[in-house]
């Protein structure tokens, strides 16, 4: 198996190969019978939840399962009405149309998705000024999914469009741990249980970064030609990489360090943390607080952030 080949089939094909979130899994296995009963989709569906957690892959697993294609496209990048249309012509029944971030869509081309969602129809508008006139236009019956990582930011009228609204949610380790060993199989890499164990410790509960180490594991494999993943690799890796015992990354420590020495653990607002940091606040809340409030290393209160006692003995142990 070529190297190329075995990075793309990482992705599961098939509700059965699909491990963790079961109950995602089981709602979707009721909705892909009933389709293949009826012979045709009827309801649309909305995955949310944190980035890199498998979205994307369970849109692929739901066109493969229903015999269709899937057409993979981004609410920042269909910017005008025009756009929509060109890709849903090219689609036929049981495809699906997989709109990532579906939460930054234009106004113009939310509005003109309702009528495709309830009645499989797309208003054209014709002409400009009072000769205007609306052509409506058949779509073949495919099944929409959109993702988001900030279900707030859609509207009521579109999120209220979605027959199934599913929360993809962070992993177990033991879970990790086995999608691990699957992608270590299919990639051909001999690993011992205890490295797959401790790289699911530090993947932060996303498969998306599980994935990411096993292939800079790999890496130091063949050009320093390990007979497997095992212990003394990963200590360097995780030298290499800079990730912690338990997933932290430097402008984590550096975030914790902050409140700790810096403000002596008393609230501190986001603004001035990021301001600390040389980050914006963006890039806190987004990308460094979800997972510290995940592992119970923050608590947000109302006059700002502190650190908790399990953060503060970890600090401890760090430094030690």
């Amino acid at each position: 198996m070529s190297q190329n080949k075995g990075d793309e089939n990482l992705r599961p094909r098939l509700l059965k190969e699909y491990i963790g979130q079961g109950n995602v899994v089981k709602t979707l296995k009721l909705f892909i019978d009933a389709v293949k009963k009826r012979g045709k989709a009827s309801e649309h569906i909305l995955f949310y939840g944190p980035p890199g957690i498998g979205k994307t892959t369970l849109a692929y697993i739901v066109a493969n399962e229903l015999k269709g294609e899937i057409k993979v496209t981004s609410g920042a990048t269909i910017t005008k009405t025009g756009d929509l249309a060109a890709i849903l012509t090219n689609l036929k029944d049981n495809d699906v149309l997989f709109i990532d971030e579906i939460h930054r869509l234009p106004k113009a081309v939310e509005e003109i998705l309702y009528p495709v969602m309830e009645e499989y129809s797309l208003d054209i508008i014709i002409g400009k000024g009072p000769s205007a006139r609306t052509v409506r236009l058949p779509v073949p019956r495919i099944t929409i999914i959109g993702a988001t990582t900030k279900l707030a930011m859609l509207s009521s009228p579109l999120r209220d469009r979605f027959g199934l609204l599913l929360r993809i949610d962070y992993y177990t380790d033991s879970e990790l741990e086995e999608i691990i060993k699957r992608s270590a199989n299919i990639l051909g890499i001999p690993i011992t249980s205890f490295a797959a164990k401790q790289i699911a410790l530090r993947s932060r509960k996303t498969p998306r970064l599980a994935n990411r180490i096993l292939k800079r594991a790999r890496d130091i494999l063949e050009v320093d030609h390990h007979l497997q993943i095992d212990e003394k690799l990963l200590s360097k890796l995780f030298g290499l990489l800079e990730i912690d015992e338990v997933g932290l990354v430097d402008i984590d420590k550096e975030y914790l360090k902050i409140l700790a020495d810096k403000f002596g653990n008393q609230p501190v607002g986001v603004e001035t943390i990021a301001s600390a940091l040389s980050e914006d606040v963006r890039t806190v809340e987004e990308f460094i607080e979800p997972y510290l409030l995940q592992i119970g290393f923050i608590k947000k209160t109302s006059r700002g952030r502190q650190l908790t006692s399990k953060a503060l003995s970890h600090l401890k142990l760090s430094l030690i």
